[in-house]
Formats: structure tokens, sequence, C-alpha cells
């Protein structure tokens, strides 16, 4: 599916957009087959285990031919064997409501970390046979979290733990050729948090933002490289509706239209930019879609403007496409967000590139992180390696490129908040380069 040509009006004539081939790839993030049963989430577990426990078995013979795999159960001490589990983090920081009722608790001063990882943290794997307690400086609990399956080598010591020698994790999956360079350049162009209906945004900044993309503004050469973009994504918040109006009382005209009114404006503005660019918009935490991951598409009655044009797109997050053959993955930020609450690094760029070499979009869920009882599969796993993997609502715009050690590049990006930095990424299509877009307003006395 391809945008319709942009006409802007130029001494030279009439400006045409670039043409793209889109590819729609949520298919495995939306549940409309799916029928809660009462089902628990100890089968996305199991199911997580068995699909990360085959492939890390495949890879064995090329890390430790030699070394016999065992399960918990089967452990020996003193005898060197492979384990392949699922981790859990036993962290002492970490909020639980029965604390909440703690005599003890409630006396100690309440001190708010940046997150609540602990010194005292240690990690334990757990398979069907049972669970052990992992020990040894190669494996820091800092770095993992809760539902990682990844398979260690070791040995069991006299205190009935797993000494842990080396670490084997899934590593970037395959990933599809890209196309050669045609030395055409055609950009993508990602923004979020635009937070319309809330103080922080600046409408001004939005509308510069759309009529920038759409090359009504600025002069030929900005039409130029406006008419080369050839796609949008919104990854996430895109309004900011007032919750405490949502109490399950009935509403008054006036607090109707506080629920409404973000909503309308986001689908003139959407309108504005589907009449000329192809536009995804995936749902986040504020928006009017359910809770839990993998979110679903914000239904299209919200945007009667915007939905009566074919380029317009109401994705999932996670949200998984294809532009001339080059794959994106991507979310609006729920997910490395609480990777960095119960984990460190140094950047968010290295969660980013973590959830990648451990194959899951998203390990820390269903136990920190909200997401739907799967049964049988787990959606969040990455069966193939995208060109692109980005994460909206971000502080601050970052990027950088991987590689592989198969040849795979990825160029991971940080959309930073639109309602609070004014700055929006663009991507070209054609070498995977990014830079910033900010745009501002200032007025004078």
């Amino acid at each position: 599916m391809a945008a319709p040509p942009m006409e802007v009006d130029s001494e030279n004539g009439l400006l045409h957009r670039k043409q793209s081939t889109y590819k729609y790839l949520d298919e495995s993030f939306v549940m409309e087959a799916e029928v809660y049963r009462g089902q628990q989430y100890s089968q996305i577990y199991f199911a997580r285990l068995h699909l990360m426990r085959t492939l890390l078995y495949s890879l064995l013979p090329t890390w430790k031919p030699h070394v016999p795999v065992c399960t918990v159960l089967g452990l020996e001490q003193g005898k060197d064997c492979i384990v392949v589990g699922t981790l859990y983090k036993h962290m002492k920081l970490k909020p639980s409501i029965l604390d909440e009722y703690s005599k003890e608790r409630s006396a100690s001063p309440l001190v708010k970390p940046h997150n609540f990882v602990h010194s005292d943290d240690y990690l334990i794997l757990e398979d069907e046979s049972g669970r052990v307690k992992l020990r040894g400086t190669i494996l820091l609990p800092s770095v993992y979290v809760t539902g990682l399956v990844i398979a260690l080598h070791g040995k069991e010591t006299g205190a009935g733990d797993f000494l842990v020698e080396d670490i084997l994790e899934a590593g970037l999956p395959h990933q599809i050729e890209r196309p050669l360079n045609s030395g055409e350049d055609k950009f993508v162009v990602f923004v979020s948090g635009l937070s319309i209906g809330s103080s922080s945004a600046n409408p001004l900044h939005f509308q510069l933002f759309v009529d920038h993309i759409t090359g009504h503004l600025g002069d030929e050469k900005e039409q130029g490289i406006a008419a080369q973009i050839v796609q949008v994504v919104i990854a996430g918040n895109s309004v900011d509706l007032p919750c405490g109006l949502l109490n399950g009382q009935n509403l008054g005209s006036k607090d109707q239209s506080r629920l409404t009114e973000p909503i309308k404006e986001l689908d003139i503005l959407l309108t504005q930019t589907a009449a000329g660019i192809s536009v995804d918009i995936m749902p986040g935490t504020n928006d009017p879609a359910n809770f839990s991951l993998p979110q679903q598409p914000l239904n299209r009655c919200l945007f009667p403007g915007a939905a009566a044009f074919n380029t317009f797109r109401s994705g999932t997050n996670p949200h998984s496409f294809e532009l001339d053959n080059v794959r994106f993955l991507g979310t609006s930020g729920q997910n490395i967000d609480d990777l960095a609450k119960y984990s460190d690094a140094k950047s968010k760029l290295e969660f980013l590139e973590r959830t990648l070499r451990w194959r899951h979009i998203a390990p820390t869920a269903p136990n920190t992180l909200g997401c739907y009882p799967f049964t049988d599969r787990d959606p969040f796993f990455i069966e193939t390696c995208p060109h692109v993997y980005f994460v909206g609502n971000q502080d601050k715009y970052e990027t950088s490129l991987i590689k592989g050690s198969d040849g795979q590049v990825v160029r991971l990006i940080c959309i930073p908040r639109f309602a609070e930095t004014g700055t929006a990424v663009v991507l070209n299509l054609r070498n995977l380069e990014c830079h910033a877009l900010t745009f501002g307003t200032q007025f004078g006395s």
C-alpha cells in the first residue's frame, strides 16, 4: 500500500511524494482468536521455556559440545554440566502488597530509589523439575530479570547452589537481507508522547510538525525533503485524558467534552497527515486502549476523519511492519521502562540491545509488566531480527547501530516524548541513518 502523491506548488511545478511498499506484520500481537477461560500465567512461562529451550539446545553443539545437559533435579555435586531454565530474581526492594500491611515495613523510612535494584538481590534458575540458587561473579543480578530463559554452564556446590562458570543467551535472531542500496533517500518519521490534552503539550508544536512533514512549511529545499517522507509512526501516548473523571459516575456535558476534546484534536491532526502520508498509530499507557500487552489497535471510530483514508492504520503495541523490505519492530515504551525499574544499564539503548540478544521484547511480562495470559504461545518472542528497533516515550533521543555475529545490523532508536521535547526522529531507509527533528516556538515580549 502506498501513500497518495503529495502535491505542493513550487516554481518547477508539483512535487510528488515518493512511494514505498508497506507490509503489515502485527498478526501475532492481535488477539481476536483468544478466549479467556480463567487460565493462569504459568502457561505462558511454560510456552516460553519450551520455545527458548529448544532454541538454546540447538546452539549447544557449537558452544560446549562435550558438556552434558541436565535438569535442575538431575544436578550432581561437583559435576560439570549445562542447565537451561527460567530465571527468577529475588529482590529485596521489589514492592509487595503484603508489605504495605507489615508493621515493620511501615516503621522504616520510605526512601524512593530510582529503581528497585539492591546489592542483596540474587538469582534462581527453575525448570519443570525444580529450582536452584545461582552463585558466581559472572552472572550479575543487576543485569538480569525474572522471566528470562538462558543456558548456564557450571556445577553444584556443597551448599546445594549452582556455581555459574559461563552463560549462553539466545543472541540476535536471523535477519532478512536488506535491499541493496538504491541510492534513493526515503524517510520514516517517528514521534511519541504527543499527550494532547495535557498541560505540558503545546498544540503549535504538533501543528508545525504536521505542516512540515506534509510540505506546507519551508522553502523549496525543505519541501523537497518533505516529499521524501514515506511513513509516519506515532508510538503511543497520543492523548492525555483526565482519568479522574472515569469513576463510574454519569458525566455532565462539560466533563464529557473534557474527555473527547483531546481525541477530536488528535483526529484533526491525523487527518491532515493521512491526507498526504501513510500514518501508523500505536496505543500507549495513557491512550484509550487495553492496559495489558499486547495492546490492541485504537478503535478506528475514535478517528472518523483520519479513518476515511486508506493511508491511516491503527496498529498494536508492540508493532511490526516492513517498508521496502526493511523490517521494523517497536513498542510504546512500557517494556523498556519496566526493565529500568528492575535492572541496571548505562542507557535505555542498552536495555533495547539486551531484549534483542535475549530474543524477547518483554521478559518481565507477566511478572511485573501486565500481559494477556496466553496458553500455547509467547508473542513477545523475537523470531526475526528487525533492521530498526524503536521504543517510544523516552526522556531523550538516543540512537546506536549494533551488529550481530552473523552480520545482522540493527538501528536502535529511543524516541523522546514530543510534548516535553518537541522532538521527532527521522530515519533514512536507504542507509538506516538517523537524526532528530526539533520544533520550538519563541514569542518576544
